[in-house]
């Protein structure tokens, strides 16, 4: 393990380094709604789409949170969701 974050909101990313079937794996979720790894061939690569992801995380949650009041973010989210994993395949 390269390095694992924790997001107040309810999610974790994690960087991976030798995982058997790639140099390096980042994967993230959103706790009760996705889990989602990617592999990646090299270290530079894995830097910089980690701090990607983890931004765009981020984003997704507080989005969900700013709406929380209305239905859970869960409108936020399940599109959110659909967005950041065709970002990121």
């Amino acid at each position: 393990m390269v390095r694992d974050e924790e997001h107040s909101l309810g999610a974790r990313i994690s960087l991976e380094r030798d995982c058997g079937v790639a140099p390096f794996a980042i994967t993230c979720g959103i706790y009760g709604w996705m889990l989602h790894t990617r592999f990646l061939g090299s270290e530079d690569e894995a830097e910089t789409q980690y701090e990607a992801m983890k931004s765009a995380l981020a984003a997704l949650l507080e989005a969900a949170d700013e709406t929380a009041e209305i239905d859970g973010g869960r409108k936020v989210l399940m599109e959110g969701v659909s967005r950041f994993v065709e970002q990121y395949p």
